[in-house]
């Protein structure tokens, strides 16, 4: 690809909400299979066991999004390098989508006992998922300058969590509850997240840009990935601020990954929430998380994409301890005050502080990549983002997915903890003046 010293023609107004809108479309399968209705309907219905506190269904869950990442973690830098050497990040991104939708919708036929069908669909529509995740991140350095890169990714997070709260709400009060009484109406959980992906994708098909020019070239896509990441390799000493933020990413992304595949398990097999406080939980961590990826998004333009990061991680860990000690903390009240709370209640101000530190932490290392990644190999790097969050996946859920099987749910939560503050401590190494300054004389050299 031709890259220029001159100023990149940005995206207009239109394009960025295109581009939006994808985060807007794929939070229905985030939120639906993976984090509040098919996570819990797998582990307590379609694997049950309550003799073993679903210890094994737990452990299961967490080997099937492990794989999915897995897989993620081997092609993710191999599919970056292709795009841009191709300049065919929009054709990745629709074939990820395509899988997606179909692999979701078949979610329909995973009844009570079919394990080996249940777990096959996740791995495949999760890995295609992520995989577009990353693909469509891969646009994120074109939309706009670098000092605007944060309010982009932020609105794009924002949104996001508004189309989660529009797909999970309508599924909570129309299909009920993940629950074996309820199996027939919740089982069209799939159909309906991939039907809402599928429709409300539609304009970032339309509305958003190929920027990049081909490389004339008779190679495979094999060799291509192979040879471009060869050549990054050897470049990597012009990226090393971008080198240290991903492997704190790696820390940081397991414990968010932890939270996004157990939260709801949590509140349902620690806390014993009724089902009307699980809705309320749902849509006070959708609007918090999106009035964290829009308020954080506008103050790391204006005190830095790092800065925003390293608080984001402190309040991750305030979170995290409120989280493991919600049921201590009430039955100490009550006991102390003569009060008579239930932990699902106080929990649902503990969702305030999570749902604020979800948003921000993810849009503020999707923005700091950004400013780290040259124009000419961004979906190459976002493909290395892709690889930290799911190599992040495949460690912290399976590290968390045997450890509660050791000592239970309630007292593995605490590794989230370690894995912030790991994160926090490798993020200090990090100049982010120094990273841009990198990243754009790549781009000079090469002009």
């Amino acid at each position: 690809m031709t890259v220029t010293a001159s100023q990149p023609a940005y995206a207009s107004r239109r394009e960025i909400f295109g581009w939006a809108m994808f985060d807007f479309a794929n939070q229905a399968y985030t939120l639906l299979i993976i984090t509040v209705v098919f996570g819990e309907l797998f582990t307590t219905v379609v694997v049950g066991d309550r003799n073993d506190g679903f210890r094994l269904a737990n452990f299961l869950w967490s080997l099937a999004l492990a794989i999915s990442y897995l897989l993620v973690v081997i092609t993710a830098p191999l599919c970056g390098a292709v795009m841009d050497y191709r300049a065919e990040k929009k054709r990745f991104l629709f074939f990820s989508y395509l899988a997606t939708v179909f692999t979701t919708a078949m979610l329909y036929f995973v009844a009570p006992g079919y394990v080996v069908l249940g777990l096959l669909l996740i791995v495949i529509s999760n890995y295609a998922y992520s995989m577009g995740e990353s693909f469509i991140a891969a646009f994120l350095p074109e939309l706009g300058p670098p000092e605007s890169l944060g309010k982009i990714s932020g609105f794009g997070w924002a949104l996001g969590y508004v189309g989660g709260l529009c797909a999970a709400g309508f599924t909570l009060v129309v299909l009920g509850e993940a629950t074996a009484e309820n199996f027939e109406r919740i089982r069209w959980v799939g159909p309906f997240a991939a039907g809402f992906f599928l429709l409300a994708a539609i304009p970032t098909f339309l509305w958003l840009k190929e920027r990049g020019t081909p490389t004339p070239s008779q190679k495979g896509y094999l060799k291509i990935a192979k040879a471009q990441l060869l050549g990054t390799a050897a470049e990597l000493r012009h990226f090393k601020d971008l080198t240290v933020f991903l492997v704190s990413l790696l820390f940081s992304m397991a414990g968010v990954y932890i939270i996004i595949a157990f939260a709801f398990i949590y509140g349902a097999q620690v806390i014993g929430w009724e089902a009307g406080v699980r809705n309320i939980m749902f849509v006070i961590v959708q609007i918090t998380a999106a009035a964290g990826a829009i308020g954080f998004g506008w103050i790391q333009d204006r005190v830095g994409a790092k800065r925003t990061y390293q608080v984001t991680l402190g309040l991750w860990i305030l979170a995290i301890l409120a989280i493991w000690a919600t049921p201590e903390v009430t039955a100490l009240a009550n006991a102390r005050m003569g009060w008579a709370w239930q932990a699902q209640y106080v929990f649902l101000v503990v969702g305030c502080l999570a749902g604020l530190s979800l948003g921000s932490s993810q849009s503020a290392s999707r923005a700091l990549v950004g400013l780290f990644s040259p124009l000419a190999k961004s979906a190459e790097f976002f493909g290395f983002w892709g690889l930290a969050n799911k190599l992040a996946g495949v460690f912290g859920i399976v590290a968390l997915g045997v450890l509660q099987t050791l000592v239970g749910l309630q007292a593995s939560i605490l590794l989230c903890v370690a894995l912030f503050a790991v994160a926090m401590a490798i993020c200090w190494r990090v100049d982010e003046q120094r990273g841009r300054a990198a990243a754009l004389a790549w781009r000079q050299e090469r002009a």
